[in-house]
């Protein structure tokens, strides 16, 4: 069940306010639909380009000392060995244990077929070096050609679409459910449209249990919120404090989401950063969100998102900022079929 403006839940206690100053940041979990339980405030991976995969070793380690204890890869990201690295150091030294974490990947685009879904799901296992994810997502709804690209392009470096029909690939995820290679299944980046040839798929035997996508004050998909709760199905937030902005991917002229002077002026009234009041917004309408630090003063500072609750009328203000900005509209495959953000929502 979503969590409410109130409460959290963790596994064995009930729902309440009296929990909610108590309980301890490791263990603010939310119910997915099929029983398992997702840490609302996830480890983001994703780093730029120049940023060197070495950096995710340190970086992840920083992260589960700081607390974190949902960790959100994904094969595209490049670094799921070195956050494999990360993971095993951690478990090691007695940080914490296998099950005290919530470590997801994502199906790239490349291997939608169905025939491509467990192999790839093993691939990110081996390098994660563990024996299952807590959850498997479908990246991206759009298929791209098969191959060890990312991003297959012709000679005219136009992307190389393939076709493909997701219920299919459902199905596969499904199955690797089922062999246990991973808990949960759902996906990133699906429209309602999208979300609903899933849920309507015949024979559906698991429905998604998320749907990842770029959420934030300037795009508090809102629509796409209350839709999602009422399938009973989790909204996961990336690129929540308006993204790293890499600029191969994001409009440098675009507003900086952390520079906004109401966001700012919240930050001042709560005595905390522009970050937190992003965080907490997202955590109060029910939202999970990946939060990606760039160093330890902020990975510290992130889990201090549990420590305060903003007002229903500053919940309010924040909701009058929203604008409709997409940061990263994967402009290179806009114009493949299944691109998820010309539909309202």
């Amino acid at each position: 069940m979503p969590l409410t403006d109130q409460a959290c839940t963790v596994p064995g206690k009930e729902r309440g306010k009296e929990n909610q100053q108590t309980m301890d940041p490791k263990v603010w979990s939310v119910e997915l639909n099929d029983g398992h339980f997702i840490p609302v405030l996830g480890f983001g991976t994703y780093a730029p380009e120049e940023v060197p995969k070495s950096q995710a070793v340190e970086d992840t380690k920083l992260g589960i000392d700081a607390g974190f204890r949902h960790i959100d890869c994904a094969h595209a990201y490049g670094n799921e060995k070195e956050i494999g690295l990360a993971i095993q150091s951690k478990i090691e030294d007695g940080t914490v244990k296998r099950e005290d974490l919530f470590c997801n990947s994502k199906l790239w685009l490349t291997f939608l077929r169905p025939e491509l879904v467990r192999p790839a799901l093993e691939k990110s296992l081996k390098e994660l070096q563990l024996d299952y994810v807590d959850l498997y997502i479908i990246h991206y709804p759009m298929a791209l050609k098969p191959g060890e690209e990312l991003y297959p392009k012709d000679e005219h470096g136009k992307a190389i679409f393939d076709t493909v029909d997701l219920c299919g690939t459902w199905q596969a995820m499904e199955k690797c459910k089922d062999a246990g290679l991973t808990k949960s299944i759902g996906v990133s980046n699906f429209n309602r449209r999208q979300l609903e040839m899933i849920l309507n798929k015949p024979g559906l035997k698991y429905k998604p249990v998320c749907n990842q996508v770029e959420c934030h004050p300037y795009l508090n998909q809102s629509k796409l919120l209350d839709f999602c709760k009422s399938k009973d199905i989790v909204l996961v937030a990336y690129g929540a404090l308006g993204t790293q902005r890499p600029k191969q991917w994001v409009d440098q002229s675009s507003p900086v989401l952390l520079e906004d002077p109401v966001l700012c002026a919240m930050a001042k009234k709560y005595e905390r950063t522009p970050a937190l009041i992003a965080l907490r917004y997202q955590i109060q309408r029910g939202v999970v969100v990946v939060a990606k630090s760039i160093n330890e003063k902020q990975m510290k500072e992130n889990m201090q998102v549990f420590e305060f609750q903003l007002t229903s009328e500053d919940m309010k203000v924040l909701d009058g900022l929203n604008r409709n900005l997409r940061y990263l509209p994967g402009l290179i495959v806009a114009d493949h079929p299944e691109y998820p953000f010309s539909d309202e929502y």
